[in-house]
């Protein structure tokens, strides 16, 4: 068992000592990018500036080039604790209007992809034909599919969460796909010899074998996939004008220069993100557990 001074100077102080650079690295560029408007602002003024005085303005300028952390989680406990769930101004409230759509896009890339793999590894010519064209469907920008997909969807009626989804499924798909058909390939020659020997068919090798072979293949797919899957969605909500969600608070920000609105936003995403891929790292250790299969 490892004792606590261990773990602290093995796990906690590396960590520590990263989180200290990133903050100390941060606090020079604000004020090395705020410094330039605070100089103008006092040589408008006829005003005299000391750097130290230079350096306090820069950590309090309303609309910064780079915010400094404390406006940050200033902007975060207002928008998260001060602001109530349903309020517009809520990151929660936003937060969730984009984890409905990712979580929408996930499920039906989950399913895609699976089926898809299913599909590959059992066919010969699904292999050939389908897999380069799986491949080729990821070199398209998504910031240049996105709007036809929205624009095509609305023609037909279609609009609100599911053209934000559709998108989080064209990113989600593919990772899970390729996870999917090497862990279906993975059981060893001998074993898949073994299973025919026995005369079981295709099915039974199937769910006797090649599927649990491939559950750890399967979550680490998925841990890719949930996290482009919030990429998606937000993607998804940035050509529409969308008045909710991730994405339009990245757009307000940016339209009315609140930069540290945008930052938030984006701290936002990246913990909801953390969150999506820890809740499915415990899914995977739970059924690996269950399976047999010693972390």
């Amino acid at each position: 068992m490892t004792s606590a001074p261990s773990a602290f100077r093995d796990r906690i102080l590396p960590v520590l000592t990263v989180i200290l650079a990133i903050l100390v690295i941060w606090h020079i560029f604000v004020v090395y990018l705020n410094a330039p408007f605070v100089r103008d602002q006092a040589a408008r003024a006829g005003e005299t500036i000391t750097f130290s005085q230079i350096v306090e303005r820069t950590f309090a300028q309303e609309r910064p080039v780079l915010p400094a952390p404390h406006q940050i989680v200033a902007e975060l406990w207002d928008t998260t604790i001060n602001k109530a769930v349903t309020s517009k101004r809520s990151l929660v409230y936003h937060a969730w209007i984009t984890l409905s759509a990712t979580l929408m896009g996930f499920a039906m890339g989950t399913v895609l992809g699976i089926v898809l793999a299913i599909a590959i590894v059992h066919n010969r010519a699904m292999d050939k034909s389908l897999m380069p064209w799986v491949i080729a469907s990821q070199t398209i920008p998504i910031l240049a599919i996105a709007p036809m997909i929205i624009v095509v969807l609305n023609s037909i009626g279609i609009s609100g969460l599911m053209p934000k989804a559709l998108i989080s499924t064209y990113l989600s798909f593919f990772p899970i796909v390729v996870g999917m058909v090497k862990g279906l390939r993975s059981p060893d020659i001998l074993l898949l010899d073994l299973m025919h020997t026995y005369n079981a068919s295709q099915t039974q090798t199937f769910w006797k074998l090649r599927w649990p072979a491939s559950m750890p293949y399967l979550f680490t797919s998925l841990k890719v996939a949930i996290a482009i899957s919030l990429v998606g969605a937000i993607v998804g909500e940035l050509p529409t004008g969308a008045v909710a969600g991730l994405g339009a608070r990245l757009l307000s920000g940016s339209y009315y220069g609140q930069t540290i609105q945008i930052w938030a936003a984006l701290f936002m995403a990246a913990g909801l993100a953390a969150l999506l891929v820890s809740i499915v790292g415990m899914a995977h250790t739970r059924v690996l557990a269950r399976m047999g299969v010693k972390p």
